[in-house]
């Protein structure tokens, strides 16, 4: 089998080395070479090139080399060519670490503390049981339902949101727009997980937050696209949300002038929350190669009507 690997080119090597080892009846190219066209089944990228059926004509699938897929275009991909997003343990665990840290800082005041140490405020704040501390994840996938199993045994009060009705063992699950508010009520840290669709676009604004309970905080680790800047300001500015730990923006990097980098109740990341592991990511490429030179479905499998 011949594939295409674009992104990453240190990453692209390891996988290329790794490949040979354990499937070399496998080839992976490196961009932009890319042995005979014609040849070519598979193509890895985090943004395609264009014209991908003229260039390659024989492709049968377009593999993310990420947890998400909505950075490409469906539209303007061949409306039969498979989508698949990378589903695989490291980015998983990452995810898990980055939203177990947020909302235990959040839960510990350690914004308000980090904003103390700057100011040379030695002053201590009363800490509530993790049981009374009410955690709503937005987004029940991989993801989501990793970071939720975690949190529930630290003890907070779990809940979750989904587009569609999920089951989740000691977790309050919510799902579609009519208990949407009833989830948000009861949510003192948000965490948003979602995938960036039509639906989510601009989703965190002035409306959704106002549905909180007064003070409460958010993280977000979903795409950027979903969170309107002004809406998150003003809220934290009223005291409707207390802080925010932020990981994902639009555009990326934020410019340096952008008050997100300078507001005492944000924590900003430089969208590091999950990131590819290449041995486990790797691994799970070929596992999803196999699958299909068996005739079986692949993990991670894009709906395109739902775009995730």
């Amino acid at each position: 089998m011949q594939i295409l690997y674009k992104s990453d080119p240190q990453r692209g090597a390891l996988w290329q080395q790794w490949l040979a080892q354990h499937a070399p009846d496998i080839q992976l190219h490196l961009w932009p070479e890319s042995g005979n066209p014609h040849e070519i089944e598979m193509l890895i990228a985090w943004q395609p090139p264009e014209r991908l059926m003229e260039t390659w004509p024989n492709l049968k699938a377009l593999l993310s080399v990420g947890a998400g897929a909505d950075q490409f275009d469906l539209a303007a991909l061949p409306p039969d060519l498979p989508v698949v997003r990378m589903i695989e343990p490291g980015l998983t665990q990452g995810m898990v670490e980055y939203v177990t840290f947020a909302v235990l800082g959040l839960h510990r005041d350690m914004v308000r503390y980090l904003q103390q140490q700057r100011e040379a405020q030695w002053l201590a704040h009363s800490v509530r049981p993790a049981a009374t501390r009410r955690v709503g994840v937005m987004g029940l996938g991989e993801l989501g339902q990793a970071a939720l199993r975690q949190l529930a045994t630290l003890g907070f009060d779990c809940a979750g949101w989904s587009r569609t009705p999920r089951q989740l063992d000691g977790v309050a699950c919510f799902h579609g727009d009519g208990q949407l508010s009833a989830f948000l009520a009861r949510s003192d840290i948000l965490v948003c997980l979602l995938p960036l669709t039509a639906e989510t676009r601009g989703l965190l604004n002035r409306d959704l937050f106002s549905q909180l309970p007064p003070g409460a905080a958010l993280v977000q680790a979903g795409r950027g696209a979903q969170l309107h800047h002004a809406d998150l300001l003003a809220a934290l500015d009223s005291g409707q949300l207390g802080a925010a730990v932020i990981d994902v923006t639009d555009p990326e990097p934020l410019p340096p002038s952008h008050p997100f980098w300078r507001h005492p109740a944000i924590w900003l990341t430089p969208h590091i929350a999950s990131q590819t592991q290449n041995e486990s990511a790797v691994a799970a490429l070929l596992e999803n190669l196999r699958r299909y030179q068996r005739g079986e479905p692949m993990i991670g499998l894009i709906d395109r009507a739902r775009g995730y």
